[in-house]
């Protein structure tokens, strides 16, 4: 008999927290420590706390690339903060992997693993 085929993968929980240097305005209407969590491919924000979709927009095409693993040499590894998308704002976007969650390929899509 064969073993079924492991078809289980992981990613990394995120958390995106809006940091601001000492000095600079901000303008995109962020305070310091506001954050959502991405957990699998579900944004969490805190009740009663919104987010600039300005700034979600510069943020998003980097999340899907953080939530996997990758090459501890890769700069996708080390670099962690995003500027806001306001040249005039100095806020940033700091992206963290706060934990691991393990999915399997058939409960996230119908197209079939290739065979073997």
């Amino acid at each position: 008999m064969t073993e079924p085929k492991d078809d289980s993968f992981e990613l990394y929980d995120l958390r995106v927290e809006v940091v601001v240097p000492d000095e600079g305005p901000i303008l995109c209407g962020a305070r310091p420590g506001d954050h959502f969590e991405l957990r699998g491919e579900m944004l969490h924000l805190p009740p009663g706390q919104g987010f600039s979709i300005y700034s979600l927009a510069a943020v998003l095409p980097l999340l899907a690339a953080k939530q996997r693993p990758t090459d501890p040499n890769d700069w996708m590894t080390t670099d962690a903060e995003i500027a806001c998308p306001d040249p005039n704002c100095a806020t940033r976007l700091r992206i963290s992997r706060i934990g691991h969650r393990r999915f399997k390929h058939a409960e996230t899509t119908l197209v079939p693993l290739p065979e073997s």
